[in-house]
Order: C-alpha cells, then structure tokens, then sequence
C-alpha cells in the first residue's frame, strides 16, 4: 500500500490571508516528503476560494523545488478546460522541470459553478465526452506529427513541445465513478482515482467492483493502479476525532453548497452557512462523518486502511482538506506518518 497526500490551498474567510495560506499549505507538502509518502495531490479549480488552485502544474513545480522524493500529481485537471496540445506541452513541461515525478490525473469535473464561468453550457455528459476524446490525443500528441479530427477538437500534424522525460509518458490517472469510466481507464491504459466522498465503506467496496468488472472486461489490459481518497484526521483521542467528524461535517456542508451551486457568492466566497443550515442536512452530519470517513485514533484508522488493502487497493490518499486550522492538520499528518504508515512496512 502506498500513501499520498492530497491537498488544496482552502479558503473560506476573507480574513485569512492568501499568502499565509499558501505557505501553510507548502509545509504540509514538505512534513509529507520528509516523512516518506509517496505522492501529493492537488487539483484545478477556478474562481472558488473554497479550493484554490486554478492551474496545478504552477503548485506542482514549486513543490517540486521544496521536496526530494515524493511523485507529483494533479488530482485532477479538468478535461475540458484544456484543449489536448496545450494539456499535453504543459503536462510535458512538468515532468521536464521536475526530473519526472509527474503523475498526471485528469477528470470531467464536478461544479457547475465552474461550467458556467469556463465553458458555458457544459453539462455533466457533455465533460465526460470531452474527456474520452481528450486522454487518446494527449498520447498521440506525446508520441509526435499526430492530425486530430475529433468532435470538440480539430488540429494539423502536431508534436508536444517539449516532449515528457517520461517513457513513453507520465502515468495518467482517470477518477471513476460509473462503471463506464471504469472501463474507459483499464481500456485505455489508465490507472484510476476513486472517492465515496460522504458515503461508508459499502462505497469503498462497491467502486472496487467496479474496477475489477472493468479489468475482467479488458483481460488483454495490463492491471492498473488504483487509488483510493478519503478524508482521514488522525486523533490523539476520541474526544479529539469527535471534533474532527465535527469540523469535517461543517467542510461537508460547504462542498454541498458550492456543489448544488444555489447559494449567493461574493468574491469567490459563498454565504457562510448558519449552525441552523448545517443541522438540518438531510444526510450529513458528525455522526456519519465519525462513522463514514477515516477518523479516529491511530489503531482504528490503521484498521480501516488494511481492510482497503485487503480490497486490492494499491493507495491510499491522506485527503487533508477540511476546513481546519493548519495546526490541526500538521498535528493529525505527523500522527499518520508516525503512527500508522508503519504499520504497512
């Protein structure tokens, strides 16, 4: 089992400040390096201050210069904000500037919020087509003189400038729900990125099924990687993970309300949410974040990553958003990397 970090820059105040946030989010990345994880993650998101990070090859290539050892992924760019030889030059410029530690994870995207601004509208459908024609042209670009003639995208004889240092190119990771994306990533060469986001472990077990009909329907397919991302808080105490299913339950809360993208925002910021609008979601709350995600004291979050690792999963990624203060968020990371990675040595 490999584990990674996944992380954004979040902001959810005008009062706190950017740069503040930013350096706070670079430590975390450094703690990740020197403690021996595999990967970090972060991913593409545009004009929410709730996730910053509006192109993650910029973070990528600074976290490269302050790390040594650990793989750089995006988790996810979002296909169809990119036009295939621009993907394909930028992607390739990572993997050159950072000695080719690139792991390369694209998506459809999720917020409609960002439909709306980037490409007015694109539906949930409509991204996923653009994301199937997307991965098999950014290889043929990679592999250079490649004319396309797709449906979204039309272009002349083209080659990647430069070229990945990679071979035959960085790994390209596919996040999968339906059983269909499944099968799009396996035939296509893909490892695959899976979340049950809210939702328990019968999730974790069900996308996993998923990828495994995926695999059998595919047998001349090498077997990918794949990744599961949770979110996890490692506590000293089980009055400490209470608070943590709490302040994950208030982070829950936010990420519903920029996805049903129903609430006022002003300057990339929504409407805070009252106790009032948290206590009355339908589905979320502190006793299912206690009981869904991976929060607990050490031996009860090493017991549920092994039952993934008993699934076939091959990572787990430590998802570290969640609207605590970067002190709670070092505290519970140094905790996983001291108490529970090695209990997978």
């Amino acid at each position: 089992m490999k584990f990674s970090l996944f992380i954004h820059m979040e902001r959810v105040s005008a009062d706190q400040d950017q740069k503040t946030l930013y350096e706070e989010m670079l430590e975390l990345c450094r703690i990740a390096d020197e403690g021996g994880l595999h990967a970090i993650w972060t991913g593409e998101h545009h004009a929410m201050n709730f996730t910053i990070s509006p192109n993650p090859f910029l973070n990528l290539i600074d976290i490269a210069r302050q790390t040594k050892n650990v793989r750089l992924g995006t988790g996810t760019v979002v296909a169809p904000f990119w036009h295939p030889i621009r993907l394909a030059g930028e992607a390739a410029m990572t993997d050159l500037i950072t000695g080719g530690r690139l792991e390369l994870g694209i998506a459809r995207g999720a917020y409609s919020f960002e439909y709306e601004r980037m490409l007015p509208g694109l539906d949930a459908w409509g991204a996923g087509q653009r994301m199937r024609e997307l991965i098999p042209a950014i290889k043929k670009v990679w592999q250079g003189d490649y004319e396309h003639q797709g449906d979204f995208w039309q272009f002349p004889k083209t080659t990647s400038a430069p070229l990945p240092v990679q071979k035959p190119h960085p790994p390209i990771w596919v996040a999968a729900r339906d059983p269909n994306s499944h099968e799009f990533a396996v035939e296509n060469g893909c490892n695959v990125q899976v979340t049950p986001l809210h939702l328990g472990d019968e999730e974790v077990e069900s996308l996993m099924e998923r990828f495994n009909a995926a695999c059998e329907k595919f047998p001349d397919q090498p077997r990918p990687q794949i990744m599961v991302l949770r979110h996890t808080y490692v506590a000293d105490s089980e009055a400490d993970a209470q608070r943590g299913a709490e302040e994950l339950n208030l982070f829950y809360n936010y990420f519903g309300a920029w996805f049903k993208n129903e609430r006022p925002i002003s300057m990339g910021l929504i409407e805070r949410l009252t106790p009032e609008d948290v206590a009355a979601h339908p589905f979320y709350s502190p006793e299912a974040m206690r009981r869904n995600q991976i929060v607990g004291e050490a031996p009860e979050v090493i017991a549920r990553i092994k039952s993934y690792e008993a699934l076939g999963y091959d990572e787990f990624s430590f998802w570290i958003d969640s609207g605590m203060s970067f002190e709670r968020k070092r505290a519970s990371l140094e905790r996983f990397i001291r108490d529970v990675i090695p209990a997978f040595g």
